[in-house]
C-alpha cells in the first residue's frame, strides 16, 4: 500500500537534481494555488463588502434597521439599542476589513508601497478588533438568535478576530515579519469568516433543501455551522503557512495546493449564485434608489 511517508522516503532517496526540481515544482504549484485562493477570496469578498455596506450600513443611514430581520429573523431588536449598536459596529468595520484584507494580502503592493501598507494595516486591525468587539457585545447583551450553541460558537470567533488582529499588531511592531504576516494570513481567514457563513448556508440550502436547518437556527446542521464558518478556514490559512517554510516535504506542499485550489472553485461558484440572487440586487437597489 502506497502512503505518504512511503512517497515521502522515495522523494528524499532521489537524486540532487531530481529532489530539488520536485521542491522547486511543488514551491511554484503552492504559489499559484496561494494566488488562485487570493485573487477568488478578493473578488468574492470585495462583492461582500460592497453588499454589506450597501444593506446594513445604508438601511442604518436611513434609520429602517427592522429590514435586517428579512435577513435573519431576530437580528434587530428595537428594545435593545446597546446591542444594535453593538451589531451596527461589527457589519459596518466587517465589511471594511473584508475589502482592506483583500488588499493587505498583495505581495506587490507591500513591497513598493511599504507606508501605505502600514497604514491600511493600522486601520484594518483596528476595524478588525472592533468587528470582534461589537459582535461579542451583541452576544453578550442579547446572545444569538441560535441560542447556547451559537453563543459560544459566535462568542469564540470574536474572540479569536480579536486575539489574531493583536498578534498581528503586535509582531508587526517587533519587526518579526514571518510571525507577522502568519497571523495576518490567520486574520483574514477569520474576517472571511461572516461572508462563507452564507455561503455555506446558500449551498446546503441548494443541495439539501435546508436538511437540518431549524426556523430558528437550531436544527443539528446550524449547531455545526456555529463553528465551521470559521474552524476550516483557519485550517486551510495553517496548511498555507506551513507549506510555504523551505523545510516542508513536496508532498505535503502539493497536498496544500490541492485544498487551496479546491478552497478557489468553491469559492467561485458560491460568489456566482450569491451574486445572482442576493448581493447584486441590494448594491443595485442603493445605487439605483
Amino acid at each position: 500500500m502506497i502512503t505518504i511517508g512511503s512517497v515521502t522516503n522515495r522523494i528524499d532517496t532521489m537524486p540532487l537534481d531530481a529532489r530539488k526540481t520536485r521542491r522547486v515544482m511543488s514551491e511554484t504549484i503552492l504559489g499559484w494555488s496561494g494566488r488562485a485562493l487570493v485573487a477568488a477570496v478578493w473578488i468574492s469578498a470585495l462583492l461582500f463588502g460592497l453588499y454589506i455596506i450597501a444593506f446594513y450600513a445604508g438601511t442604518l443611514a436611513e434609520g429602517r434597521m427592522e429590514r435586517w430581520n428579512d435577513v435573519v429573523v431576530g437580528l434587530y431588536d428595537p428594545n435593545k439599542p446597546a446591542a444594535t449598536v453593538g451589531l451596527s459596529v461589527h457589519f459596518a468595520t466587517g465589511g471594511i476589513i473584508l475589502i482592506l484584507g483583500c488588499i493587505q494580502l498583495i505581495g506587490s503592493l507591500r513591497d513598493r508601497f511599504p507606508t501605505l501598507h502600514r497604514m491600511l494595516g493600522r486601520i484594518y486591525v483596528i476595524c478588525a478588533i472592533l468587528a470582534g468587539l461589537g459582535g461579542l457585545a451583541s452576544i453578550l447583551i442579547k446572545g444569538t438568535v441560535g441560542g447556547t450553541v451559537m453563543d459560544i460558537g459566535f462568542g469564540l470567533y470574536g474572540t479569536l478576530m480579536v486575539l489574531a488582529a493583536v498578534q498581528t499588531y503586535r509582531y508587526a511592531r517587533a519587526g518579526r515579519v514571518a510571525e507577522h504576516r502568519a497571523w495576518s494570513i490567520r486574520l483574514f481567514a477569520l474576517a472571511i469568516g461572516s461572508w462563507l457563513y452564507r455561503m455555506d448556508y446558500g449551498f446546503w440550502m441548494l443541495m439539501t433543501g435546508g436538511l437540518g436547518h431549524g426556523p430558528a437556527f437550531r436544527g443539528p446542521f446550524d449547531r455545526v455551522m456555529a463553528f465551521f464558518f470559521y474552524v476550516p478556514n483557519l485550517l486551510v490559512a495553517e496548511a498555507f503557512i506551513r507549506g510555504r517554510a523551505r523545510a516542508t516535504s513536496p508532498v505535503v506542499r502539493l497536498a496544500a495546493s490541492a485544498a487551496l485550489f479546491a478552497a478557489s472553485a468553491f469559492i467561485l461558484i458560491g460568489t456566482f449564485y450569491f451574486m445572482k440572487f442576493y448581493w447584486a440586487p441590494a448594491i443595485l437597489e442603493r445605487i439605483i434608489g
